[in-house]
């Protein structure tokens, strides 16, 4: 019998590339560009027991169709949120709070400063902490770290890279993103 303890992890194909997505019986804890080594290392470093999705629980599968469904949806355009389960423990704390007020401070389309999301969440002298803290973020492109630009609107620092960045950030502003990275 599987345990709160326990996530499943799986790769989902996605046109940034693959996604690594872990899951409990209950949330999705894990959207990310790590490669599978790097992915279990992040989730037995939050304290839990990996399992690969083929020996994952009927929940835990769920929890990874319906996020796998969800990020089609958005990286195709026809969805702007997502509503999958969401569990935060493998943040840290100021990581945490970070990126949960990430969609209020800047909604789709919206894009900001790393200072200006510091200043947002009660920190203005922070924005190299912000940064770090969404370098951190177990849950990429679902809890939208894209959404943060460097001084000037330069795109910087993405977890899966520039180019990812850029295609997210022309998808919610309307344009047509490159077909493929």
């Amino acid at each position: 019998m599987r345990t709160p303890s326990t996530a499943a992890l799986a790769s989902h194909p996605t046109p940034l590339g693959p996604l690594a997505l872990a899951a409990t019986d209950d949330a999705l804890v894990l959207c990310a560009f790590d490669d599978r080594e790097k992915a279990a290392a992040r989730i037995t470093r939050g304290g839990l027991t990996l399992v690969d999705a083929d020996a994952a629980a009927p929940a835990q599968q769920r929890i990874i169709e319906e996020a796998g469904r969800q990020l089609d949806a958005y990286l195709g355009g026809r969805s702007r949120t997502f509503t999958v389960p969401m569990d935060l423990r493998l943040a840290t704390p100021f990581s945490r709070t970070t990126v949960e007020r990430l969609d209020e401070i800047l909604p789709y389309g919206v894009t900001g400063t790393y200072a200006e999301l510091a200043a947002a969440l009660g920190r203005p002298r922070a924005a190299r902490a912000v940064g770090t803290a969404l370098g951190a973020n177990p849950l990429c492109v679902v809890l939208p770290c894209h959404r943060v630009v460097g001084s000037g609107g330069r795109l910087t620092g993405y977890a899966g890279g520039v180019a990812a960045k850029r295609f997210l950030l022309d998808l919610e502003h309307g344009r047509t993103p490159a077909a493929s990275l």
